[in-house]
């Protein structure tokens, strides 16, 4: 990429941590965008970075500093003159950043990244970073907010609410987004409908707690259902996807709503954390082991195809043997589609910190590996089961792994935490849906080929459906067991 010229600030970002933050990073790239600032790809052609933290976890934060330092060399090193910090580490601890490392500029806090073209336009100071963290996060984006979609312009998360007011012990979360507030159903349609008009054919909603969302808002109150439905009606969505629901808050409507909105995936995430009651009481969860037995069971005797993902927190303090074979026991009879697991991190500010009966880093690794070894074998095993059945897979283009094969997903697999599906012949573009026969079957991804005919495309108002064969991605080639 050639340089900008150097009367137009360039401008690169570095986003860190979740699909929340992501989108606020899009929102920062728009402002930036709309200012006429130039957006750069590479570090060494900016005159400003941004770097977007993450402060969830210890790991999390590790990354940060190190990308932070990392961005800082390009200050002594580059054509960068200033560095701007920006995030849920920033809003966790901008006085001790500010202290530790003098060579940024300017620290926002996680909601008050939409100053950002102020920021980046107003002279540097002399002395230590300028901070503008706001006490208490109140900024919601909306459909009217400047927002330039990173990745592929066919699938797209929108954050239908931010911040959080559940009392999990174990989480820091509601300290560094805030309270919830959930946008209006008007707004969100409205943002998903410019989204297909652009392109766009898959939609990933998320926020803290996508189950609660319009609890705060004034009556009457939208709820999660309602906006499914209205979402359901807009022409080129093909998948609507669930992140971050909570395992209490399924109503009976919203579960009818999944198992008969064709646009809506039958795809959930429902972080459950742990079955052991005693451990659900400690890290606060509200809910029993009953609870989430029941919920498992109305979700799959009501909802077809459904593909179900969880996350656990293994180590947290409490957890005995006992608690954690349980844990065992209940993923292996539950056979859950996906399934994540992390180490407890003890964080200031939590219950959780305060808590005895510490359980030793070594032995929560330990039962990590463990549980992730156990849940690999489900996985292989609901794989191999699909194997001769027919699936329709979004295309993500070339695979990183082969120039010899197509990349995509079938709905079961969310972007960047599941698996891919792996196209062993035929012709597509992103964005592209194509049925295809499974062929092979691993721990996590499948290999397909496409059938003859199958392209399921339809021409939609960016004319995406109508280029021409040329500017299609031909992949003919063969693999073999990726077991």
């Amino acid at each position: 990429m050639s340089s900008p010229p150097r009367d137009v600030q360039s401008v690169y970002f570095v986003s860190l941590g979740c699909p929340k933050n992501r989108v606020d990073t899009e929102v920062m790239l728009g402002e930036v965008d709309r200012a006429g600032y130039c957006i750069v790809s590479q570090p060494d052609a900016a005159d400003v970075i941004v770097v977007n933290t993450c402060g969830f976890i210890d790991a999390a934060k590790e990354e940060s500093i190190e990308t932070i330092l990392e961005m800082a060399e390009y200050k002594s090193a580059g054509r960068c003159d200033k560095l701007v910090v920006t995030g849920c580490l920033t809003q966790r601890y901008p006085d001790e950043i500010a202290a530790e490392i003098p060579q940024i500029d300017h620290i926002l806090g996680s909601a008050d990244f939409a100053g950002i073209a102020g920021v980046i336009g107003r002279k540097k100071s002399t002395s230590l970073p300028m901070a503008e963290v706001s006490k208490v996060p109140t900024y919601l984006y909306d459909h009217a907010s400047p927002r330039l979609v990173t990745g592929g312009v066919y699938s797209a998360y929108v954050k239908i609410a931010e911040g959080c007011d559940r009392p999990c012990a174990f989480c820091i979360i509601p300290q560094l987004r805030g309270p919830q507030r959930s946008r209006t159903i008007e707004s969100v349609v409205a943002e998903v409908r410019s989204l297909a008009e652009r392109g766009c054919v898959e939609v990933n909603l998320i926020a803290q707690d996508l189950t609660r969302y319009g609890a705060d808002l004034a009556e009457p109150r939208p709820t999660l259902a309602a906006l499914l439905e209205a979402l359901g009606g807009i022409d080129g969505i093909r998948w609507i996807r669930l992140h971050y629901t909570y395992p209490s808050a399924f109503s009976d409507e919203l579960i009818d709503v999944i198992a008969s909105e064709p646009a809506v995936a039958k795809y959930i995430d429902v972080p459950l954390q742990h079955i052991d009651d005693t451990l659900l009481k400690s890290m606060r969860r509200g809910h029993s082991s009953r609870v989430v037995r029941d919920l498992i069971e109305r979700l799959r005797s009501r909802i077809d195809g459904l593909v179900l993902r969880t996350t656990f927190i293994v180590g947290h303090p409490g957890e005995t043997d006992q608690a954690f074979d349980d844990l065992c026991e209940f993923v292996g009879e539950t056979e859950f589609d996906h399934v994540g697991v992390f180490t407890y991190s003890q964080e200031a500010g939590t219950v959780s910190a305060l808590l005895p009966h510490r359980v030793e880093v070594e032995v929560a690794e330990n039962r990590r590996n463990h549980l992730m070894a156990l849940q690999g074998y489900v996985s292989r095993a609901k794989n191999r089961d699909r194997i001769g059945s027919e699936i329709d897979v979004l295309v993500e283009g070339i695979s990183d792994e082969s120039d010899l094969l197509l990349q995509g997903r079938w709905y079961g697999q969310a972007p960047d935490i599941d698996g891919s599906v792996y196209l062993t012949d035929g012709t597509a573009r992103p964005g592209d849906f194509v049925r295809a026969r499974v062929m092979h079957a691993s721990d996590y991804d499948l290999a397909a080929s496409i059938l003859d005919g199958a392209d399921l495309d339809s021409p939609d108002p960016g004319g995406r459906s109508q280029a021409s064969r040329s500017d299609r991605a031909r992949v003919d080639g063969t693999v073999g067991s990726l077991s």
